[in-house]
């Protein structure tokens, strides 16, 4: 009998436990709810702009409020420290678990406060392009994660010169296995390092051509002109020929084929050319006055003279709006002087009949 009661006297203690532990955690996720929905209805400017900064800030102490109070609540319970598993000599608990969470976690959040809001304020100030700014995004964020990936393992209380087994076969792995995923990541870390392609640059590759929206561990990722996203592997940019125009200098050669009848006046149609050229140019100021606009007589052919109007931009990411533009200008230019755009044609010649095909005919 005293045994059934000692029996439900813990039962009921574990019960009240567990109440004040789920009470504790509905309270934080209640104040969070009511801080962000405060949050939302204040109409200052300078809260709508940094919303996002307030809604992360209410998610880490909701987040880091939870887990240290899980620890301190728990201080004294031995499930808290009883062995869970162990790692050779090392016996890991449920409380070095939670602290190496904590740990790496504070340090990946951390790393991306920084990258969001801190460190954009020196890249504006010294004036860093967009692939700089990523390059530095990435190694701080490696940098903070190793550190953190270091301490959590020091704080379990792993000896770091035991690792030296399990990163030998790591590398034998990489030997048979992991060839590919090696030399993805070690291409990603040249890429980011020596820059052939870097975050905002336009490239072609296999005759797509897209922007550069994040060079990863593994992979590229590309958007398209069409908004598709392309995944390529890091290693392929390394390897294979990537037209990048945006490697050096922004600026672009356009070139626009145009074909006009044989015995149209040929000055006039180099006149018209560069004027629509001058005048796309007074609107559309992507378009660079030097180098300037070039007309190119580039042959005979088989049913029009063929022109080509070379002119230069200032953005390759504008070539297709510009030479749009253009072709509406030549179009409209050409009719209103009444010089025509010919087509292939084909003339059909017969030498003979044979007897009675005419007779077939009728």
């Amino acid at each position: 009998m005293n045994n059934l009661f000692r029996d439900f006297h813990i039962s009921l203690e574990w019960i009240k436990v567990a109440a004040i532990y789920i009470a504790v955690v509905c309270l934080l996720f209640i104040l969070r709810w009511v801080t962000m929905h405060f949050i939302k209805r204040l109409n200052s400017k300078d809260v709508v702009q940094n919303i996002q900064a307030f809604r992360v800030l209410v998610n880490w102490v909701t987040t880091y409020g939870i887990l240290v109070f899980t620890l301190i609540y728990f201080s004294k319970s031995k499930w808290m420290f009883s062995k869970v598993a162990s790692l050779g000599k090392v016996e890991i608990s449920f409380f070095l678990i939670i602290v190496a969470i904590l740990i790496v976690s504070f340090a990946n959040r951390l790393s991306k406060v920084v990258t969001k809001y801190l460190l954009p304020k020196a890249y504006d100030r010294y004036q860093l392009d967009r692939g700089v700014q990523f390059t530095f995004n990435r190694i701080f964020h490696y940098c903070i994660m190793i550190i953190a990936f270091v301490i959590s393992l020091t704080t379990v209380g792993i000896d770091l010169s035991a690792l030296t087994v399990f990163a030998g076969v790591i590398g034998v792995g990489i030997g048979f296995g992991m060839q590919n995923i090696a030399s993805n990541f070690i291409s990603g870390i040249i890429l980011l390092f020596e820059r052939p392609i870097k975050v905002g640059d336009r490239v072609i590759v296999n005759d797509i051509i897209g922007d550069i929206e994040k060079i990863n561990m593994r992979a590229t990722i590309i958007r398209t002109i069409d908004n598709e996203h392309i995944i390529v592997p890091n290693s392929y940019f390394l390897e294979e020929h990537v037209v990048n125009r945006s490697y050096s200098d922004p600026t672009m050669r356009l070139r626009i084929p145009i074909g006009v009848a044989y015995g149209t006046d040929v000055e006039k149609v180099r006149d018209l050319l560069l004027q629509v050229a001058a005048e796309e140019a007074s609107e559309a100021k992507v378009i660079l006055s030097n180098p300037e606009p070039f007309v190119n007589f580039s042959g005979f052919g088989e049913s029009s003279l063929d022109f080509e109007l070379f002119v230069w931009i200032s953005n390759a990411n504008q070539i297709i709006t510009t030479k749009s533009n253009i072709n509406f200008r030549i179009n409209r230019v050409l009719e209103q002087h009444a010089i025509e755009i010919p087509f292939p044609q084909r003339d059909l010649h017969i030498k003979s009949v044979a007897d009675g095909t005419f007779k077939a005919w009728k």
